[in-house]
């Protein structure tokens, strides 16, 4: 492989579902956090990747990799703003640049699509994941203010 990916990206179709909600599966599987199941995971992909809000980049067939994002409107951009929600590349692959594929793939994508800002959330203690984005060209730094930017959260659940 002389170094080089054998991988190469492309947008998750509908098709994809099944593959791409199986590595999201595995994902959650892999790190103990709960995960509705492969036919959920299914079900509700076929629906997300038909709209133009969500869309998933893969590589390798059968996929070993993926990435899942979000497009929202944003007041302060002219185009979305994108939210990574998921990267992941199976165990056995990982450190062989499919991750950099990915990424790469989206970005252009991103791009292409008009997106000014591309988001990612990562647990602070994931320092393989900080490391991975921050040499992807992601930071924690507000370019406007110089402060570190911080993530807070509150999931709105039925009851609560």
């Amino acid at each position: 492989m002389g170094g080089q990916p054998e991988h190469t990206a492309r947008l998750a179709s509908v098709d994809d579902a099944p593959e791409v909600a199986r590595l999201l599966h595995e994902f959650n599987t892999e790190f103990a956090t709960p995960s509705p199941g492969v036919e959920v995971l299914r079900t509700r992909l076929a629906s997300l990747l038909e709209g133009k809000a969500t869309l998933g980049v893969i590589a390798g067939s059968p996929a070993l990799g993926v990435a899942l994002v979000t497009l929202r409107p944003n007041v302060w951009y002219a185009g979305p703003v994108a939210l990574l929600d998921e990267l992941y590349v199976v165990p056995s692959r990982r450190g062989q640049g499919i991750g950099s594929v990915i990424v790469d793939h989206l970005v252009a994508e991103m791009r292409a699509r008009g997106v000014e800002l591309l988001e990612v959330n990562v647990d602070e203690g994931d320092t393989d994941a900080r490391r991975f984005y921050e040499r992807h060209g992601f930071s924690t730094i507000d370019p406007d203010s110089g402060e570190r930017a911080l993530y807070y959260s509150q999931e709105i659940r039925p009851g609560r």
